[in-house]
């Protein structure tokens, strides 16, 4: 990865900064995105570690909104070069919230940032550029609802997740069939790792995570491992369009393998977005 720019979202814990600070180390330059500056600046700190000549950059946004998802990726795309780029953020809410767009929170944060930024930098990526999102094997069990993707009819914090990472493996799918020559798009299931992740859902939902966690719940250093190979293994320099689960091919669902949903979410979230389909 040396003199490689590797651009990713949620960073600042988990998964996410434990696989930044890997390919920092194999020698990346970093690029990421952070909600809050204390935390970003303490990633900061482990990434001048991890290599401490690279010009590395943090942006701090708030990737609920679509204003924000906007003004990063357009800071972003101003990027000489991106070689990687890696959709890693995601939250879980235990109780449904709108975001200022009128939004359901986990669908703006975990689908619609994914897309807005994906999009904007695409057209930046040459051949040989790889785009890593992080999607679950919560995704087994959901469907979409095109009539209700906000779920206001119907809202539970892991129902609205799953759809989420459904909505992960579909936007994949249909972004490997748009992206340049030469460019791959994979996705992936980290494994259920020990995060911060579920931290921000409430009351019940918050607790069965926790206990959730502290039961049957892999390291970060092991949940990371997929997300590094994608980033920079030369063995899947040729693959686009598949989702992995410990850095080997696996095989969603049959809903996350339908092509028409594929192109329809991106038809829909392009409007959202006020983006070209």
């Amino acid at each position: 990865m040396q003199g490689k720019t590797v651009i990713i979202t949620g960073a600042t814990s988990g998964i996410g900064e434990v696989a930044a600070i890997a390919l920092a180390e194999q020698g990346a330059r970093i690029v990421f995105i952070a909600r809050d500056q204390a935390r970003a600046d303490a990633t900061m700190a482990k990434l001048r570690k991890a290599n401490a000549g690279a010009d590395l950059v943090v942006y701090i946004a708030d990737l609920s909104t679509l204003a924000e998802m906007k003004r990063v990726g357009a800071a972003l795309a101003r990027e000489p070069q991106i070689d990687v780029l890696v959709n890693n953020a995601g939250a879980l809410f235990g109780k449904r919230r709108e975001t200022v767009d009128g939004l359901e929170m986990t669908f703006a944060v975990n689908h619609m940032a994914y897309f807005v930024i994906t999009n904007i930098l695409l057209p930046q990526l040459k051949p040989g550029a790889r785009i890593v999102t992080t999607a679950s094997n919560a995704h087994r069990g959901a469907k979409l609802d095109f009539d209700d993707l906000q779920s206001a009819k119907d809202y539970s914090g892991w129902g609205a997740y799953s759809r989420s990472k459904l909505c992960n493996i579909l936007f994949n799918r249909e972004l490997a069939r748009r992206t340049p020559a030469g460019v791959t798009a994979n996705a992936l299931h980290p494994g259920f790792v020990a995060t911060r992740f579920g931290d921000s859902a409430d009351g019940v939902m918050r607790r069965l995570v926790s206990v959730a966690k502290s039961v049957g719940a892999i390291s970060p250093q092991e949940g990371a491992k997929t997300i590094i190979h994608l980033a920079s293994s030369p063995q899947v320099v040729n693959i686009t369009g598949e989702y992995f689960y410990e850095c080997k091919i696996a095989t969603p669902t049959k809903e996350a393998r339908n092509d028409a949903d594929a192109k329809r979410l991106w038809q829909v979230s392009a409007r959202i977005a006020e983006l070209g389909a």
